[in-house]
């Protein structure tokens, strides 16, 4: 946590033991490491349209999960990587050098590689390259200064952009924000939603898991999902332990209508498709429903697929259960998404505030009366979140809040709010790993 009189802790970077064959990882996987770094830190989803470049496409199996590893790694320590090398540069050297240096400190403070391999490679980059040959001198320096003296002590909270750092911390406070920015380091596990009947136990067995509140499944293994037990079944599917709160809240029972209102990638329409509800999901992205339809294939569970803008859709429909997981910022996500800290922009929150207003403002006419309403960003600005429903609440007073039940949706009890929202950390359940971030609202139709 950070102190208030002396500020943020200064710690040194852990290294954790080295990734299984790391070393014997080439050249040209480091190089690619250096195009998905480049790429994320240029534009939001740069990372993952950068997966399908030759550079990258074109490498082994393991090559090419290595290369994400490391640039995943820098894009989690960025700052602190930045800062170990602003200590021993006299001046900023040019972007190619700097991306040499981010890859190579990434692989040795985080991933745990054997630094004499990462240099050597490092070296062997720099004289490839005619933009980096005359710096091969300071790469090698710099890097071997590292090795002998060690990183040095660095902050949690520089590796957040100041400006984001300086709203979390009005908002939630130093402490709450020191503990978001340890969060955000750490690669997450691998979370699990299963259909109903299936047996968690075993799978959490078989996964060396643990069974979170509400059902999820956490595990640490790493690799190739599509090899785990249950996989071909189709008994479960990837979803982070707070992005399933939103539809356990919604309560959805067999018999009703629902309407998810923004559905890909579609874990939360599996999860209504599960309780046994005729659901419709819309999104204005084929190319993102894509995910939804293999997975409903899968599970063998159904919906009806439609794809149009949700503000737009033209059907006349009413029903039971309605939820809108709205566009955002999405710096909730900042474990398993480090790049949306350095893609959003401060302008970006109010104009997706506004997109979330109309959105809210649609979805109401969406439910019948007597029917539920859940609201959800995966967001940690208030104003995509608790500002949200507060305006709506003053606008549409057919609706109420339904107070949540923390324990009964696998939410954790400093979640709930005064109004009987859900505000979930990145900080929340440390020792389990972690949480991404959600603000969840449930309203009711009484007229």
């Amino acid at each position: 946590m950070a102190d208030k009189a002396r500020g943020p802790r200064r710690e040194p970077i852990q290294r954790p033991a080295e990734p299984d064959g790391a070393a014997d990882i080439g050249v040209e996987a480091r190089i690619a490491a250096g195009i998905l770094l480049n790429a994320a830190l240029e534009r939001r989803n740069g990372l993952d349209e950068a997966m399908s470049l030759p550079a990258v496409a074109a490498l082994p199996g393991p090559d090419r999960a290595f290369a994400r590893a490391v640039a995943m790694a820098a894009l989690r320590r960025l700052g602190e990587i930045d800062h170990i090398l602003n200590q021993r540069l006299q001046k900023s050297p040019p972007e190619a050098v700097r991306t040499l240096l981010r890859v190579s400190l990434a692989q040795t403070l985080v991933l745990g590689t054997p630094a004499f391999a990462a240099v050597s490679t490092a070296v062997k980059l720099a004289e490839r390259d005619a933009r980096t040959r005359p710096y091969k001198a300071l790469v090698n320096a710099v890097l071997r200064g590292v090795e002998r003296e060690g990183p040095g002590l660095t902050t949690a909270e520089s590796n957040l952009p100041d400006w984001i750092a300086a709203r979390w911390r009005q908002t939630y406070g130093p402490a709450t924000l020191a503990a978001i920015a340890l969060a955000a380091r750490e690669e997450p596990p691998t979370d699990l939603s299963l259909k109903p009947g299936e047996d968690a136990g075993a799978l959490a067995e078989a996964l060396e898991a643990t069974v979170l509140p509400g059902g999820t499944v956490r595990s640490g293994v790493r690799g190739d999902v599509s090899t785990w037990p249950g996989y071909d079944t189709g008994g479960w599917w990837i979803q982070d332990a707070a992005a399933a709160i939103p539809a356990r809240l919604l309560a959805t029972r067999a018999g009703e209508t629902a309407l998810d209102m923004c559905a890909a990638p579609g874990g939360k329409t599996l999860q209504l498709a599960a309780s046994g509800a005729s659901v419709v999901a819309l999104d204005r992205s084929e190319a993102r429903l894509r995910r939804l339809r293999q997975n409903l294939e899968r599970t063998g569970l159904s919906a009806e697929i439609v794809v149009t803008a949700a503000e737009a859709w033209d059907d006349l429909r009413t029903f039971d259960a309605v939820l809108l997981d709205a566009p955002c910022t999405a710096t909730g996500t900042l474990r398993r998404n480090p790049e949306v800290l350095r893609a959003t922009r401060p302008a970006e929150v109010a104009k997706l505030a506004d997109v979330q207003h109309r959105l809210l403002d649609a979805a109401a006419l969406r439910v019948r009366p007597g029917g539920r309403l859940v609201y959800c960003v995966c967001s940690l600005e208030r104003e995509e979140g608790e500002t949200q429903i507060i305006a709506f609440l003053r606008r549409n007073p057919a609706f109420r809040t339904i107070p949540a039940d923390p324990a009964a949706v696998g939410a954790p009890g400093e979640a709930l709010t005064p109004e009987g929202w859900l505000r979930v950390l990145p900080s929340f359940w440390p020792e389990q790993g972690g949480l991404d971030g959600f603000f969840v609202a449930g309203l009711q139709r009484i007229g």
